[in-house]
């Protein structure tokens, strides 16, 4: 077989493309069906190996690394911009080949298997969650067509089954409220083993117990992005980490004029809600919080919720450095 050095692998449940091109610079193009691609791959010399980081992506970027090639994982919208006209498998493997040569693509680092099981946990949770609100949502809006109404929130939905009792309930209704309501406590135990988990994994890892030394950020936060991050230096710095989560402001800049305009939102989205909820905590409840002339200058002037944004910036950078210099956080008087 001919010395392959370069090969774009387009993903897909059971027919996988390959696009490779050779020391001489000869392309060869091939289909491999789901249980032929360890032995294709297991054929070759090591060699660069450029993947879309999608679904399945990480566990196949660990196979072929014990092979010994390799490989590199880009994010699917730098990859597009190398894609000629038309779709179809074939041109995806090229323009992933073509991608993952570029000095300035920016790739994502492979998972880890523990890892993949950390984040996992953190998306099975943010399911059951959405699941217990579509479920005291429903109870709401059931008994409300029967004129049973409490206030908003979880810690009143307790209350308002005890209204389940009411004359002007029918007893068909009756028994379906019970019917949510016996599904919405085998979720909250559910979700309590699922928190019980994650924080058995955050005292077992160093750098999530590092991450939760930062005010507004806690165990929940600190395993999403300990289990996001595993090489903290694909950043350079800590905006460009800030950049990655959505936390910066989307810049529309021409002609050396510098206009900077809503926040970005491109990025992990689970971290970003995470960090901009325990901001919005640390600005009502820390005492570090309220002391600090940044924040107080802040909240003079802009909104609270945009000031949770920018404190929620502020958060990412100081993580982004604890991870990459390994230590833990002081505050600013102490520092």
């Amino acid at each position: 077989m001919m010395e392959i050095t370069t090969i774009g692998l387009d993903l897909a449940k059971h027919v996988f493309q390959v696009h490779a091109i050779t020391v001489d610079g000869t392309v060869l193009k091939k289909r491999l069906r789901r249980g032929q691609v360890h032995a294709f791959f297991a054929g070759l010399r090591p060699c660069l190996v450029g993947m879309e980081a999608c679904a399945t992506a990480h566990f196949w970027a660990r196979q072929l690394l014990e092979l010994g090639h390799q490989v590199r994982l880009m994010p699917a919208q730098y990859v597009k911009a190398y894609l000629r006209r038309g779709k179809n498998d074939a041109a995806d493997a090229a323009a992933i080949c073509e991608a993952v040569t570029r000095p300035s693509m920016r790739f994502v680092p492979v998972k880890g298997e523990t890892q993949q099981a950390a984040l996992m946990l953190h998306r099975v949770r943010d399911l059951l969650v959405r699941q217990r609100t579509q479920l005291i949502n429903a109870i709401r809006g059931h008994l409300a067509e029967f004129g049973i109404v409490e206030a908003q929130g979880p810690w009143n939905v307790p209350r308002l089954l005890a209204d389940t009792e009411d004359a002007r309930l029918p007893e068909l209704a009756r028994g379906l409220i019970r019917l949510l309501a016996g599904h919405l406590d085998e979720l909250e135990l559910r979700i309590a083993e699922i928190d019980a988990q994650i924080m058995a994994w955050h005292k077992a890892d160093p750098v999530s117990q590092r991450l939760a030394t930062i005010p507004g950020i806690g165990p929940l936060a600190a395993t999403a992005i300990a289990a996001t991050v595993p090489d903290p230096a694909v950043f350079r710095s800590g905006r460009e980490f800030a950049a990655w989560l959505g936390l910066v402001p989307r810049q529309n800049s021409t002609g050396g004029k510098t206009r900077l305009g809503r926040t970005s939102r491109m990025g992990d989205a689970y971290i970003r809600r995470l960090l901009v909820i325990g901001a919005q905590s640390a600005l009502w409840c820390s005492k570090a919080t309220k002391a600090n002339p940044w924040v107080q200058a802040l909240l003079a002037k802009r909104p609270r919720l945009v000031v949770a944004v920018a404190l929620a910036n502020k958060m990412a950078r100081i993580a982004w450095a604890l991870m990459a210099r390994q230590t833990t956080y002081r505050p600013a008087a102490a520092a």
